[in-house]
């Protein structure tokens, strides 16, 4: 029986570079010397530091396209409030989402179940795995998805046979 898996991943090399990337652009730019102006990646979580909010905003007008260029989704950025830190600094949070998760997993399922499809849809710890009959019955399965789910990066993968 025919099975794909959805999942959302992120290149992390390219996450990085596009980080490093930025951060140097920053580091060239005259309105950010002498600030404290960066970005930091730990793991799965973006912080981006700076002297106000406008700072911040600037920030991520250099980052977001070179995540872009590097053929990183941002849609898969999840971003946190602002914080004050020491004195007049702050800092914001962002989420690096990686994995379907259950929410969104549910709602793919339910997709899929009300679509009349001949699929069966399984969530499997942070991925869907869908299976079905015909090859071509998962094909529509996946142009359903992709129409329907606009506002998370799904990548569409380990097809079998």
């Amino acid at each position: 029986m025919p099975s794909f898996d959805i999942t959302s991943e992120v290149d992390q090399p390219a996450l990085r570079n596009s980080i490093d990337v930025a951060n140097s652009k920053i580091a060239g730019r005259h309105d950010f010397k002498g600030t404290s102006a960066n970005v930091e990646l730990n793991e799965k979580l973006l912080t981006l530091y700076g002297d106000s909010d406008f700072q911040l905003d600037q920030m991520k007008a250099i980052l977001l396209p070179e995540m872009t260029k590097k053929k990183v989704d941002v849609r898969c950025l999840d971003y946190g409030d602002v914080q004050k830190v020491s004195g007049n600094k702050v800092k914001q949070e962002v989420k690096v989402r990686v994995g379907v998760e259950q929410d969104l997993a549910k709602k793919i399922v339910k997709l899929l179940k009300d679509s009349k499809l001949k699929v069966q849809a399984a969530i499997q710890g942070d991925a869907v795995r869908v299976s079905g009959a015909k090859r071509d019955v998962l094909q529509d399965a996946i142009a359903l998805v992709k129409k329907e789910i606009v506002d998370f990066p799904l990548q569409f993968g380990n097809f079998r046979e």
